[in-house]
């Protein structure tokens, strides 16, 4: 008792008076509960002894009152108060008289320790912070109101999330693995996955493995702004990786970000996250991620589905087949496809580099930022609203792919166009012209072609010529 400041022994017989449990002032002011307990008892013995003409000592679960001083030299006139008269109000607050200082700080928005610590500072306020916060609750503005649960419709939403998975040992070597997990909103059918990183390649395939493991897509899918799927957060229009948006798309679902620093936004994946760690590998080890995956997908078989969920108060397992499963989007025909992608600037020549070797793309484009894609065996290029502008072949280092239709007219070289064009511009001059070009490039072959250009020049020079005297 000598160890408790004064102050807190005035908050527990405060609180006392007023009626709170033991365990609810343990609760409050973060004490042992033995310590008020001695308190209480210390007090009520002390009050005691101190009233006249008492016949027994009261009982422990008396609440106490005091009044007076509570300096170390005087005296305490104390009295004891039966549980019937614990709705009798206490005595007056010590913040009373700071009633209209409280009141302004709460309308700024201020909270209970800013306001104790103004009083302090500013007005010699001499009661403690337990007081002010007290005073606060009883005077201040209502509570906020409380969150409203959002359920979700059969196949509607998927939360998805990652947690820390449990330890793998390789070669004498301790790594650990994120864990993944996707929930079904409705049925709470889960999904668990040990990564290595948080990449998008790797957020992506375990997101189409949770597919392929529910049998279906959900139309939506809740998820944080991690870095491997959102390039920009915005509460409002938030800027997807696109290898994630092509991804949706090949799914036909939607992804939606929660508002940033808003966990509660998908607390049924935050919940699910948990539950993972704390019943599927808690105190575990493996020898290898691969192991650790398939622990995690018997013990989703054996433990998560077949558990009587404290929210709904259903068979996880059962609500997932009979209602959820059905209501979910079918898989399309066939996986996402892997590539690679970054963005590139068409340089002045019409091409773009990947990975050394050099792409033609459509003259407009010349100096725009554009999208490459690299499949198997297939290069796309996509312009910033994500239509596909040309498609390639892969080319080995060094070359160059161009294709015809790249070119502006003005730049393609005459004999770019072939013998065939040059002798139907002969045949326009006339038809004796022609037919000399036909029989000069039949005995000349391909050195007949600059002849043959020699001849269209001649004929523009002529018409030009004509044009000047006239």
């Amino acid at each position: 008792m000598n160890r408790l400041k004064v102050n807190l022994q005035q908050s527990i017989i405060t609180l006392a008076e007023r009626g709170w449990s033991r365990r609810r002032i343990t609760r409050e002011l973060g004490v042992d509960r033995g310590t008020v307990r001695r308190c209480l008892e210390a007090l009520i013995a002390k009050a005691a002894i101190s009233t006249p003409g008492s016949t027994q000592a009261p009982s422990s679960n008396a609440a106490i009152s005091t009044a007076g001083s509570e300096g170390p030299d005087s005296a305490k006139a104390a009295t004891i108060s039966t549980p019937g008269t614990q709705g009798k109000p206490g005595r007056k607050s010590v913040c009373e008289a700071f009633a209209a200082q409280i009141g302004a700080a709460l309308e700024k928005g201020l909270s209970a320790q800013r306001i104790y610590q103004n009083l302090v500072a500013e007005h010699q306020f001499t009661g403690s912070y337990q007081a002010v916060k007290r005073f606060v609750r009883s005077h201040g503005p209502a509570t906020d109101l409380p969150f409203r649960r959002m359920e979700c419709e059969p196949g509607q939403e998927a939360q998805v999330d990652f947690g820390q998975g449990a330890w793998v040992i390789e070669e004498g070597k301790r790594r650990r693995p994120h864990l993944f997990r996707v929930v079904l909103s409705h049925s709470r059918k889960g999904y668990s996955e040990a990564v290595w990183q948080q990449s998008t390649e790797s957020f992506i395939r375990a997101l189409e493995n949770s597919f392929r493991a529910f049998g279906g897509v959900p139309s939506t899918l809740v998820i944080d702004n991690l870095r491997a799927a959102v390039k920009r957060c915005d509460w409002f229009e938030p800027e997807l990786n696109p290898k994630v948006v092509s991804f949706c798309e090949h799914y036909g679902t939607v992804i939606l970000p929660t508002k940033p620093a808003m966990p509660r936004h998908k607390g049924k994946v935050e919940a699910a996250v948990k539950y993972a760690q704390n019943n599927a590998l808690k105190g575990r080890a493996f020898e290898s991620l691969a192991a650790q995956n398939r622990f995690l997908s018997e013990w989703e078989r054996t433990v998560a589905d077949t558990r009587i969920h404290g929210t709904t108060r259903r068979q996880v397992a059962k609500v997932f087949v009979e209602v959820d499963q059905p209501a979910l989007r079918a898989l399309p025909a066939s996986v996402f496809p892997v590539f690679e992608e970054a963005p590139r600037t068409v340089h002045r020549d019409g091409h773009v580099e990947f990975k050394r070797a050099y792409y033609s793309v459509p003259p407009e484009y010349v100096g725009h930022r554009v999208w490459v894609r690299q499949e198997l065996r297939l290069l796309r290029l996509y312009n910033t609203r994500r239509e596909q502008i040309a498609l390639h072949a892969l080319a080995e280092p060094g070359k160059f792919t161009t294709d015809p239709a790249h070119l502006h007219s003005p730049k393609r070289h005459i004999i770019e166009r072939g013998a065939d064009h040059l002798l139907d511009q002969c045949r326009l001059i006339g038809p004796l012209t022609g037919t000399w070009a036909e029989g000069m490039y039949a005995v000349r072959g391909p050195q007949g072609l600059r002849v043959l250009m020699g001849l269209l020049q001649l004929a523009d020079f002529f018409v030009s010529l004509v044009f000047l005297v006239v």
